[in-house]
């Protein structure tokens, strides 16, 4: 990683939500992040979401994206607690344990998961689709119309739904 920006662990949902749309560019760009998926995220998206799975290799394989393994053990013992709570996934818990032991940021938008970040690992700094995007308008990397379409597509095509008409309504 770059010394200016922070390793950004990523769930399967933010995944997803770029992947869906075929923005997993300008994810790269994002002057504050570097993301990462572990190998759990990377086979839910093979094993839920087939139709993405082309996009995630293409962005793997030309490095805008890293994968890591959560092997330590550490991360195994944080995977491990986390498994056996069973309010979380395989990706979730890889993210999380990843993002704990490495003091990487996370990216998740599950809330049941951000309340529980938040209380059992309140140092881990959490990032979701809704902030990353208002992150991304915020350093002039997207316009708000596009935004807006994008937070369209996913309420209409994908099941995502932000609070608000307009990203514009937060800023």
């Amino acid at each position: 990683m770059s010394g200016t920006r922070k390793c950004l662990i990523t769930d399967t949902s933010v995944l997803i939500n770029f992947l869906a749309i075929d923005q997993i560019d300008l994810l790269v760009r994002h002057p504050d992040f570097e993301f990462v998926v572990t190998d759990h995220v990377r086979e839910e998206v093979t094993d839920y979401y087939p139709e993405q799975v082309s996009r995630l290799d293409a962005a793997l394989s030309k490095g805008a994206i890293a994968q890591r393994s959560v092997n330590t053990p550490e991360e195994l013992e944080i995977f491990a607690a986390l498994s056996i709570e069973k309010r979380f996934g395989a990706g979730e818990c890889a993210a999380i344990a990843a993002a704990v032991i490495r003091g990487c940021s996370i990216a998740i938008d599950d809330r049941a998961a951000i309340k529980h970040i938040a209380r059992i690992y309140p140092q881990i700094h959490i990032e979701t689709t809704e902030t990353i995007v208002v992150g991304m308008i915020r350093y002039n990397l997207l316009e708000v119309a596009h935004a807006d379409a994008f937070k369209k597509e996913w309420e209409t095509k994908h099941r995502f739904r932000l609070p608000y008409a307009s990203f514009s309504d937060i800023l």
